[in-house]
């Protein structure tokens, strides 16, 4: 599991804390959630501390079904997701990236499902982050 930049269980972080910490990418994040309230409406950011290892994680949830979960890093984040059977066979027949694919099928399989994460650095990762949002939560 990826580490967060936000490790002291006492200092829980924020909004600005996050900008701080993403710098560029926090436009990234912004559009994620601004695309999930447009299309989705009930979105729930929830910031959970995973033990001084891991530190605060950002796990996002639409009602009560777990979306994502955000791992801040310097100047970047990752993104990690959980596909059932459903949306792994529409990843499969989508255009999405090969090695993404190729990810997906290699991926250990648990009860929810198989899971990636995504290293996010650049603007143009906001699409396919909401395409694979798309599949996630219409299947």
């Amino acid at each position: 599991m990826a580490t967060s930049v936000f490790i002291d269980k006492e200092d829980i972080p924020n909004d600005d804390k996050l900008a701080s910490v993403l710098g560029k990418t926090i436009s990234v994040y912004n559009g994620i959630i601004e695309f999930l309230k447009n299309e989705y409406e009930d979105i729930k950011p929830e910031w959970k501390h995973y033990g001084k290892n891991s530190g605060w994680i950002l796990k996002v949830f639409l009602k009560k079904r777990n979306l994502f979960f955000l791992f801040p890093c310097d100047g970047y984040f990752k993104i990690s997701f959980v596909f059932g059977t459903k949306a792994i066979a529409e990843i499969e027949k989508s255009s999405l990236p090969e090695t993404l694919k190729t990810e997906l099928r290699n991926a250990r399989q648990y009860a929810e499902g198989k899971g990636i994460q995504l290293t996010v650095k650049k603007q143009t990762d906001l699409k396919l982050i909401k395409n694979l949002l798309k599949i996630k939560i219409e299947n």
